[in-house]
């Protein structure tokens, strides 16, 4: 018969944290938040920390050029899907990389021969007001116009009303050309009392906008996630088929880390694409994943992984346990795959960074997922309900929602991440196609979690992510003990009343 653990599975929601002593020095200015991205022998540093322990899905609704600016200002990673042609990947990479603080690629763009309702729906689908208008209606294309909402009048204006007829035209536009630098264009925007700058090249093509509403948070980005020139870095998903044409590509284009995208990890697949990946250039970080256990940690480990992901069939758009019955509760996994990786360390002298995968709920269940062991988070739902994910907007019941779905979703077709070898495509759906709540810009809603990931940790007693594994106390808590840990025998009032 087969063997039976009797472990019960369990969930981040079947624990609390037990609070430890908060001194004068357990203040959340105090508290870092720095953690290894990659893996480091004893006593040195790794190549690569992030400055706040997130990164966003390899997801085609989460992670995109867009995402990964955003989330590197702010200290953290993004990895690029990979379930797109080498070439698009390459050049999102590119877009990265070749990112200025301030400068700001277009992300809605419209011809002249489009239409007003082409307008109103770009920026109800975008959430951006300000409209690049070229010849082709690309972010690269000829720089003919500008729309914003000055310039039209919905009451007045038919819907069909041609954008050619109300655009701000080029000639009347001022413009500044490529290679002057964010101080320069900024003196010109106040100099001339602009809202926004346009950016072009010597063909007249759009490269940038510059806002001055960006002014002052691009004066402050303390956390940043950079490397040695100065660069945003970002981070590619790759699958086990077509790594040795999609590897080189994305190297060449820049990439930082690269990552083994797939539903489960502990396969010859993985290693095999690893085992390439480090001949073709030893200088190449990747990262490997999901398991769920130490045999699937050790496998990894020894194939050469730079940080491996834990985590199967937790996330909210993942049904990988209901279609295959493969899984394991995320808390008891992370939890089993650190006790692994804490004893290879001790072995080897080499820590491998684990990342958590899936199955985050509440802000606190961060918390939790990094004091059982994590050293970063991956996260997909929780990006993608911002203006940075690539993914539309939109009304529906009353409420602002953004499109969300599975890699493993027929409408994501990407069956390379469900790889099982042979020549089989993907037979079924381990995702689903669904709707996330709306929740605005990234930079707010990260600001307000990692304040609450500070606090918890402040009531601790624990300055870094190291003192939190090391010393916090977490407890289970029963079916009853959850509900007392809510709002219970009170009427709640109706404060949007």
């Amino acid at each position: 018969m087969a063997k039976i653990i009797d472990e019960i599975s369990r969930t981040f929601n079947e624990y609390l944290i037990i609070p430890g002593l908060t001194t004068k020095k357990h203040t959340p200015d105090n508290i870092d938040l720095k953690t290894p991205l990659v893996k480091f022998k004893k006593g040195e540093e790794a190549a690569i920390s992030l400055n706040i322990p997130f990164v966003s899905s390899i997801m085609q609704s989460v992670s995109d050029s867009g995402m990964a600016i955003a989330l590197a200002k702010e200290g953290g990673l993004s990895f690029i899907f990979g379930s797109q042609s080498v070439e698009s990947q390459a050049q999102m990479v590119r877009t990265v990389k070749k990112h200025k603080a301030g400068f700001v690629e277009s992300r809605a763009n419209l011809t002249p021969e489009h239409t007003l309702k082409d307008v109103l729906e770009l920026k109800e689908r975008t959430g951006f007001s300000t409209i690049g208008i070229t010849d082709d209606g690309s972010a690269e294309g000829v720089f003919l116009g500008l729309v914003t909402g000055r310039d039209y009048r919905i009451s007045k204006d038919a819907p069909g009303k041609k954008v050619k007829d109300f655009m701000t035209p080029f000639a009347d536009l001022i413009t500044a050309k490529v290679g002057l630098s964010l101080s320069e264009a900024n003196d010109v925007i106040w100099q001339n009392k602009l809202n926004t700058l346009p950016i072009i090249g010597d063909d007249q093509r759009l490269h940038y906008f510059v806002f001055r509403k960006d002014y002052n948070s691009h004066k402050e980005n303390p956390n940043e996630l950079l490397d040695a020139q100065k660069r945003l870095r970002v981070g590619a998903g790759i699958n086990t088929r077509d790594y040795k044409e999609r590897v080189p590509a994305l190297v060449d284009a820049g990439v930082d880390v690269l990552c083994i995208d797939s539903s489960d990890g502990f396969s010859e697949w993985q290693k095999d694409t690893i085992d390439f990946i480090k001949e073709y250039n030893s200088d190449v970080l990747i990262g490997a994943g999901n398991v769920v256990d130490h045999e699937g940690f050790l496998y990894l480990a020894e194939a050469g992984a730079d940080f491996i992901k834990v985590g199967v069939g937790g996330g909210s758009i993942c049904i990988t346990r209901e279609t295959k019955g493969i899984g394991r509760g995320q808390a008891t996994a992370l939890i089993e795959v650190a006790k692994a990786r804490d004893e290879y360390f001790e072995k080897t002298g080499e820590y491998i960074p684990l990342c958590s995968d899936g199955a985050i709920v509440q802000d606190y269940h961060m918390t939790l997922a990094l004091a059982m062991g994590a050293d970063f988070l991956m996260m997909g739902r929780y990006f993608a309900r911002f203006d940075e994910s690539p993914t539309r907007k939109l009304l529906i019941g009353g409420n602002y929602v953004k499109e969300y779905w599975g890699e493993g979703s027929n409408r994501a077709r990407n069956w390379q991440r469900y790889d099982m070898g042979g020549n089989s495509n993907l037979k079924f759906e381990e995702g689903v196609d669904s709707y996330v709540p709306y929740a605005g810009k990234l930079k707010d809603n990260l600001d307000q979690t990692i304040g609450k990931i500070r606090a918890t940790m402040c009531s601790c007693g624990t300055i870094s992510l190291n003192e939190l594994q090391t010393n916090a106390k977490l407890t289970l808590v029963s079916s009853t003990s959850i509900i007392e840990g809510g709002a219970h025998d009170v009427i709640v009032k109706d404060t949007n009343n």
